[in-house]
């Protein structure tokens, strides 16, 4: 006995250095959870070897109890779905359902392998997981769980699979006994909405109301976005009617950051911005979405000094910009042949931490050698270089051709 302790003991030891040596290759010191989970983010966004892929993720001994970890998770099942390598998908969800009783028992883990599957557009195998959770932990218990069906409705619209969406919720809740809540009607209501079936979601309010149930801003925010996308504006009119008339409900700013996304997505951004502008007279405060929104509509539109324009009345007001505001500005003002502006702006980025991707500062280098900027180009290339040494090979040939 006390032999194969011993045996299992370096075993479990020569294995943790084996995952060590893969998350930290320089190291030998063992890593912390959070630190691991970090180590494992940065090596999957350069991975795309498949067995690579799930090595990392089981050195990393992912769970979904933190955000960190869920976005590797939701990495690492994008780039083996993208690569069609769906089996090593199943092999590794299904490999930790098996091996950690917690994790099997888990509702949490339960709700977010069947997303994952969602995500993979593995829909068969979203099911299985729901069927066995309730099988396995539930079994003859009153009650069902809701938020397995909750994470089962919401794979089925990652997958875009929208009429069993309609099935499952008119199924499953009878089928094990469970009791739909607010998500259940307001994921309905996304799907409905996602599919060009928004006339269909007064059929999930008006069973809400026989369940007594009110809905809430979100619910109305689904319906707003769903008839604008399927040309319905007076059914929009006719939501924010009943919001405030029939279920006392204000329009926020999150009520009128969708309908300004609205608008922008539809590239009438000029209505977009008389949204704000009636936000500002009823002095109600704009948050960064509100801005970003509208940023991005005016450039898809080409309008860029009104894009601009944007962007410092978003600074000068206190909300701050996240990268992809930035990383949208600069896009669009290099295929506009704006580079100097595009230069201040992506400098700005950089000092935050915040690197465009290759095809943007690309654009950038040689926009700024055309216009005489061949200096500021150059060291663009060189900051590119340093942060990703990774792409060295490609920046020197970006480099080469440069003015000398």
């Amino acid at each position: 006995m006390a032999f194969l302790l011993r045996h299992r003991i370096q075993s479990l030891i020569r294995s943790n250095r084996r995952f060590y040596s893969i998350l930290s290759p320089n190291s030998t010191t063992p890593l912390y959870s959070k630190e691991k989970t970090r180590a494992a983010l940065s090596l999957l966004k350069f991975e795309n070897n498949p067995e690579k892929i799930v090595e990392i993720c089981r050195a990393a001994s992912l769970i979904p109890e933190t955000h960190l970890d869920r976005i590797v998770f939701s990495m690492a099942i994008s780039k083996l779905s993208q690569s069609n390598n769906f089996s090593y998908i199943k092999e590794f969800i299904d490999e930790l359902r098996s091996s950690r009783p917690d994790l099997r028992s888990s509702e949490r883990f339960a709700a977010h392998a069947i997303v994952l599957y969602g995500q993979a557009g593995m829909i068969d195998d979203a099911i299985r997981v729901f069927e066995e959770y309730h099988a396995d932990v539930i079994g003859s218990s009153s009650t069902g769980s809701v938020k397995a069906l909750n994470a089962l409705i919401f794979a089925f619209i990652l997958a875009k699979d929208f009429k069993e969406v309609n099935r499952i919720f008119l199924e499953f809740p009878k089928i094990y006994n469970i009791e739909p809540n607010l998500e259940t009607y307001n994921n309905v209501a996304k799907a409905f909405c996602q599919s060009g079936s928004s006339s269909s979601c007064y059929s999930v309010l008006a069973e809400m109301d026989r369940k007594g149930m009110k809905p809430n801003t979100t619910t109305f925010q689904h319906l707003i976005s769903g008839f604008y996308m399927d040309d319905k504006e007076e059914d929009v009119g006719k939501v924010l009617e009943m919001m405030k008339e029939k279920y006392k409900i204000g329009q926020n700013v999150a009520t009128y950051n969708i309908r300004i996304k609205s608008l922008c997505k539809l590239k009438r951004s000029a209505e977009a911005k008389a949204l704000l502008d009636k936000m500002l007279s009823r002095t109600m405060k704009p948050n960064a979405d509100t801005f970003s929104n509208l940023i991005f509509g005016f450039c898809v539109e080409g309008n860029l000094e009104e894009a601009q324009s944007m962007f410092r009345n978003m600074v000068s007001r206190g909300c701050k910009p996240d990268a992809v505001c930035y990383f949208t500005l600069v896009h669009y003002l290099c295929k506009g042949e704006d580079f100097e502006p595009a230069l201040t702006l992506c400098q700005e980025s950089m000092e935050k931490g915040w690197f465009p991707n290759y095809g943007t500062m690309k654009s950038l280098v040689n926009g700024l050698a055309r216009v005489g900027k061949v200096e500021h180009a150059k060291e663009l290339v060189r900051k590119m270089k340093e942060k990703f040494p990774r792409n060295v090979s490609q920046w020197e040939e970006v480099e080469a051709g440069l003015p000398q």
